[in-house]
């Protein structure tokens, strides 16, 4: 497994930076697969929160070529949808994990977000029940260029959040992201408004393994380690998470560790 360049805690967050994204998909991976073995093994079942979006492409292709892993024996979730966009969109969520993760890997049950529902609130309802009944035994996210976690952006994330599933009304920056991501073609096309987890339902998970890697996010990164813990960088709350540990490259550490790496 490959091996860090450089470790740290910042408050009760263990950092880990890789010399490379490819390695440190594969370090993270390898946690992942570990956790689920211990889980199918002693319970006879595993729960993983997978993210989405070109920043957790090592991870997912590490961890779907994992054989150690009782795929039959573990039940996948996810973070988020877009309201209303097409299920067969290349930048639909369940489609995007369907494409690069689920083909290659024969797991027990997929749950994916629906977007395309009638009643919105009875989908986030369902889908909280559905993660209460399956306690998430790793979530593996990332931080988006704004610094959010799943959709939970600066203006609208919410640390005690009374609920685990909700519409949001999607920030520009995500917005803008995911057209730089190449997702969509234009502004315009990126829907506003998405279910998803908050932070409460994602921390909740017994492990947390914050995946960021590319020099996009380094300044992300930095705002979420060096300054104050605060809902303006909602990947911050993860400093208060002695179950969680973040995955970087040497890319996205620069600006928070230097280039010398």
């Amino acid at each position: 497994m490959p091996q860090p360049i450089y470790q740290t805690q910042v408050d009760q967050l263990k950092v880990s930076v890789f010399a490379s994204n490819e390695e440190m998909g594969q370090a993270a991976a390898a946690e992942a697969a570990e956790i689920l073995q211990r889980a199918a093994r002693e319970r006879g079942q595993a729960n993983i929160i997978l993210a989405t979006g070109n920043s957790q492409l090592s991870f997912l292709t590490a961890l779907r070529q994992d054989k150690t892993v009782p795929w039959t024996r573990v039940n996948v979730f996810h973070m988020d949808e877009y309201i209303g966009i097409d299920p067969q969109h290349p930048a639909s969520f369940p489609n995007f994990l369907r494409q690069h993760f689920l083909r290659y890997v024969n797991v027990k049950a997929f749950y994916p977000v629906n977007g395309q529902v009638g009643s919105i609130e009875e989908t986030c309802a369902e889908y909280a029940r559905w993660l209460r009944e399956h306690p998430a035994d790793v979530c593996a996210c990332g931080y988006g260029e704004n610094g959010h976690l799943a959709f939970n952006d600066p203006p609208f994330a919410d640390f005690r959040d009374p609920v685990w599933v909700k519409v949001v009304r999607l920030d520009e920056a995500s917005r803008r992201q995911q057209v730089g991501e190449g997702h969509f073609q234009s502004l315009s096309e990126v829907p506003t408004h998405a279910i998803t987890l908050t932070i409460p339902a994602l921390l909740a998970a017994r492990r947390v393994l914050c995946i960021v890697p590319e020099a996009r996010k380094a300044e992300a990164v930095y705002r979420a380690l060096r300054l104050p813990i605060s809902e303006e960088c909602p990947g911050s709350i993860l400093r208060q998470a002695p179950h969680a540990h973040l995955y970087l490259d040497r890319d996205s550490a620069a600006s928070t560790f230097g280039t010398n790496l």
